[in-house]
């Protein structure tokens, strides 16, 4: 990969478009086992980890979804690019309700199997876990991820997982969870104060959308806006509509609603 932190360097990595991190995936994936770098495909698991880790090819502790080689500079200086990526947002309905009647240590106990349900689909996927913030779980999908072509269609699957994962298939769920996804332009990077912490996330109206619709979904639901549908190449024949006001936006959101993997789509509902 290119040594600067420039812009364009950034854009090559995000969008999968850099020659050398192409042919490190190749050389990589002949190496047992996952779970992997998102980036580079290093394998994290053994014995393919030994081979690889004296390199720098260890977990980044910055995000231990990325290898140090494919972070080398990145917890040090701040950059990124304005990017197609697509952003998941999955919310637990009524936390302030379930946190009153449990003891902390409960629910601690809960949100860790929820973090790690979530984190589980968000990864098989080819997504990257952006940040846990209390009741919820923040992630990004670009191109350059590994197992990710198609950003918004991953971002898709996962969230149908993470509802499959909380019980939403059956009659009782579990945990009461919906999530929201939607995709465009966003800028993409490490940002932070350099020096103290820095963080690889995302920011912009894509983001702000995500969150909003992750927050607006019912427990069970999956709502995709039209734009992450259209990126993800998908048909909303069968679905069940929906014209969202957002807090914060004057243009109203068209969304689309998904259940858990594993059951039909929502109905569209009568004209």
């Amino acid at each position: 990969m290119a040594e600067t932190g420039s812009e364009e360097m950034w854009r090559n990595m995000l969008t999968g478009a850099d020659p050398d991190l192409a042919r490190i995936n190749r050389i990589m994936k002949r190496l047992p086992s996952g779970p992997r770098c998102k980036l580079c495909s290093a394998p994290f698991g053994t014995p393919g980890r030994f081979l690889v880790a004296p390199f720098g090819f260890s977990r980044w502790a910055s995000n231990p979804a990325l290898c140090r080689f494919c972070a080398r500079g990145l917890d040090k200086a701040r950059g990124g690019a304005e990017v197609d990526a697509t952003f998941l947002f999955a919310d637990i309905r009524g936390s302030t309700g379930i946190a009153e009647r449990t003891s902390p240590g409960e629910f601690r106990v809960l949100l860790e199997r929820f973090y790690t349900a979530a984190g589980r689909a968000i990864d098989e996927a080819g997504g990257l876990v952006d940040k846990y913030m209390g009741d919820g779980v923040v992630a990004l999908f670009v191109p350059g991820f590994a197992g990710s072509p198609q950003p918004a269609a991953a971002a898709i699957r996962a969230g149908r997982e993470i509802l499959s994962a909380t019980g939403h298939d059956d009659a009782t769920p579990w945990l009461p969870v919906g999530v929201g996804v939607h995709a465009g332009q966003a800028f993409v990077g490490v940002m932070g104060i350099e020096g103290r912490q820095l963080d690889f996330t995302g920011v912009g109206d894509t983001v702000n959308t995500a969150a909003r619709l992750g927050s607006m979904a019912a427990a069970g639901e999956l709502l995709v806006s039209a734009a992450a549908l259209e990126h993800a190449g998908m048909e909303a024949t069968g679905l069940e509509a929906r014209r969202l006001a957002l807090k914060g936006r004057e243009e109203p959101v068209d969304v689309f609603v998904f259940g858990p993997a594993g059951t039909p789509p929502t109905m569209m509902a009568d004209a």
